[in-house]
């Protein structure tokens, strides 16, 4: 028999009505109703929410693509299925399922893209808490075919924040070219994406050189696994640290997830001859600077590497599953959301904020 679930009329969700304007936290924010949901579309009660470092570029209408207003921000959720829209055909997913609302909410799943394995570059796409209202609500509406089922033995608080941060960094790593033994380098390593890169790669049988800042994110990286660590503040020539890190010959590999340019910059100049530079991060504005001479010369290769498919999400939470990657989180309300946010555009979060949804 299928579960029968109560479906308030109103919620709590947080929104941003206008591009920089502050938070409006509100407990009148509608749900939609089942009866309003269309074919091929689920309603599901969030249990908790990821924050990431997009959500405050959404607020600050930053990016130069610009996200839809008002907006119900948030893209690492996880809760239950309670509706899914009438004639419904073939649902992969059903009601009672614990599932991740992910940043790609919708491909269209039949374009060139997503046929090879592109969905999230589908050009008629929705991104979560983006151009589709995302999971800073109690109640969220999303696609059967994209929600992600959460594997039993993962408990929600630490999936969420897998669903981006993890996915993230596990996809680059994959294209990164890098192979067991190969010396990777993770510029950002102490923060949300990056303490899990550190993770996910020495599940990989990498070697990691951490470049951050701070005692706090030098202990957690090397808790985590990395073998050396850079601190760009107090480095004198952080080119030179990371090469004679890497034994004396750069990093095969670069994981970028600093959003900054700075951080891509130096990154062609510390990987070895045949190296790759994998883009992730995003800085609101910044151009990839790289000197084309020994770019060319070194043989460098550089590739964006953006968010993850279905499949790249099934992956990232399986390992996380088997125990191999753990998030470190704090856990707050929807109430402190604010706060959140300002501590990441200080730099000051370490770790992943994942927001209680029902509190």
């Amino acid at each position: 028999m299928s579960p029968n679930f109560q479906i308030p009329k109103i919620q709590k969700a947080a929104i941003v009505e206008a591009t920089d304007a502050p938070l409006k936290l509100v407990d009148n924010h509608p749900v939609r109703q089942p009866s309003e949901l269309k074919p091929g579309e689920c309603l599901v009660r969030l249990e908790c929410s990821g924050v990431c470092h997009t959500d405050l570029h959404a607020r600050k209408g930053d990016w130069p693509s610009p996200a839809k207003l008002p907006l119900i921000g948030g893209h690492e959720g996880v809760g239950l299925i309670v509706a899914i829209g009438e004639h419904t055909q073939d649902s992969p997913v059903k009601l009672g399922d614990r599932v991740g609302i992910k940043w790609l909410a919708y491909s269209c799943l039949d374009c060139e893209q997503c046929r090879k394995g592109l969905e999230q570059s589908c050009p008629n796409n929705l991104c979560s808490g983006f151009t589709t209202d995302g999971t800073f609500s109690q109640y969220v509406v999303s696609w059967v075919r994209h929600v992600t089922p959460i594997p039993e033995n993962l408990e929600s608080f630490e999936a969420a924040s897998i669903l981006c941060a993890g996915v993230t960094v596990y996809r680059a790593l994959k294209y990164s070219q890098a192979h067991i033994g190969d010396w990777i380098a993770l510029p950002g390593a102490g923060g949300g994406l990056g303490h899990l890169a550190i993770q996910y790669a020495t599940s990989m049988g990498l070697r990691v050189v951490a470049i951050d800042t701070g005692e706090e994110k030098r202990k957690l990286c090397e808790q985590l696994g990395a073998e050396k660590w850079v601190d760009f503040r107090e480095s004198k020539d952080i080119v030179k640290d990371i090469i004679a890190a890497t034994d004396g010959q750069g990093a095969h590999s670069a994981v970028v997830t600093a959003a900054t340019g700075a951080a891509y910059a130096q990154a062609v100049d510390y990987l070895r001859n045949g190296g790759t530079l994998m883009v992730v991060g995003l800085p609101a504005h910044a151009s990839l600077s790289a000197d084309i001479f020994y770019t060319v010369t070194k043989s460098i290769s550089i590739l964006g590497s953006y968010v993850g498919n279905r499949q790249d999400a099934r992956e990232a939470l399986e390992i996380a599953s088997r125990g191999k990657v753990k998030c470190f989180f704090q856990r707050r309300t929807l109430a402190e959301l604010t706060e959140t946010y300002e501590g990441l555009e200080r730099g000051e979060i370490v770790g992943r904020i994942v927001l209680d949804m029902q509190d």
